[in-house]
Order: structure tokens, then sequence, then C-alpha cells
């Protein structure tokens, strides 16, 4: 039994010596870089969602407003939840990879440069301004080309692509990162020529004028 005690003593404490660097060091990378950057995601997710709806409310009034305009979608829930497993299986397998403050720093002024360029183009627009595209032409649906509408025509989707690529990058999600990109550019690169369908039809050849001189905003969509 004394033999069992000492061999006990022998193998386990070099083995929980050696864990112990290892575990602090876990630990340290849970309560300091994950609780950092994943509060930063929820305060961005939060902030840019009920803003969405909060505008579009006073713009447009309440009984005008539905939940849509939280635009929280499946296929947008499934995205975030895949970000967050791709986060939580990296920072266990690769703790090393959520420690390149530069590239999440990068990401956190991209998600304030799309918050606020998505924020100011629906200001701007005011009444013209919808999460749903007009197929018809209403009284005080505009054209707006001054402000932010000067330098891009969808200033919102451009601060829209921005910020949810930013989100990933902040967390230092490459897969989440490249996949965000390329599902937003898609998306909105359906979209603008959809919508721009309608602008002409509404607005003739002053939108065409318009869409001549000043870029769409999406990188590659004319």
């Amino acid at each position: 039994m004394l033999f069992i005690n000492h061999l006990w003593e022998y193998v386990v404490t070099p083995l929980s010596v050696l864990q112990m660097p290892s575990s602090i060091s876990f630990a340290e990378i849970l309560s300091y870089t994950a609780c950092r950057q994943l509060s930063q995601m929820f305060l961005a997710v939060v902030f840019f969602h009920s803003s969405e709806y909060i505008l579009a409310v006073s713009i447009h009034g309440r009984s005008n407003v539905t939940l849509k305009s939280l635009l929280i979608s499946k296929n947008y829930l499934l995205a975030m939840i895949f970000s967050l497993l791709e986060y939580i299986v990296e920072i266990v397998l690769f703790p090393g990879l959520k420690e390149h403050w530069w590239i999440s720093d990068t990401g956190l002024a991209l998600v304030v440069i799309g918050e606020f360029t998505r924020k100011l183009a629906i200001i701007t627009a005011g009444r013209a301004f919808t999460h749903l595209i007009k197929v018809y032409h209403e009284e005080h649906h505009l054209l707006i080309t001054h402000g932010i509408y000067r330098f891009v025509r969808h200033p919102g989707y451009s601060g829209f692509f921005i910020w949810s690529v930013g989100t990933q990058i902040m967390l230092c999600n490459p897969i989440s990162t490249v996949g965000f990109a390329i599902v937003a550019w898609k998306f909105f690169a359906e979209r603008i020529p959809y919508e721009e369908y309608f602008l002409k039809r509404f607005f003739g050849s002053e939108y065409e004028e318009y869409a001549r001189r000043v870029a769409s905003g999406m990188p590659f969509v004319k």
C-alpha cells in the first residue's frame, strides 16, 4: 500500500504540475479574450437590430412596421449560430487564433463603420427608406441623391455588408468571415438589380443618370 502511495505521488504530481500552466492560460483566455470578443458581438447584434426597428417605427409609425424590421430571419439565425460554434471550437482547440488583437480591433472598427453608414443612410432617406422593396410608387417615395447617397447608391446595403463581415473579423472567425462575405455579397448582388428595376420604372432617366455617375456601393456590382 505504501508502495502504491509513493507511485501515485511520483506519477500524478509531475503531471499536475505540467498541466497547471495550460489550465491557467485557458482560464485567462476565457476570462478576458472570450468575454471581450463575445460581449462586443452581443452588443453589436443587439444594437444593430433594435435600432433598425426603432428607426423604422420613428419614421413610418408603429402601425406600419412589423417585426420583419428587426431583420432576423431563419437563415440569419443559422449563420449566427454557426459563427458562435466556430468561435467556441477554435478558442478551445486553437486559442492563439483569437489573440490577434489587431485583427479583432479591425473587425470592431468595421462594425462601427458599417453601423454608422447604414443608420446614416436610413436617416438621410427618411420615409423613402423601407426594409421591403417597393414594387409600386408612392407619393412620399422620392429619389434621394444627397448626403451619403452622393457617394454610393445603396449605402444601407454597403453598411450591412461591412457590419456583417466585421462581426466575424472581430471574433477572428476565418471560416465565417469568408462565408458571411460570400453569402452577403451574393444576396445584395441579386437584390440590387431587382430593386433598381423598379427604381428605373419610378424615376426613369433621372435614376439612370444617377446610376451612371454613382457607384452601387457593393464590390463588383454595377
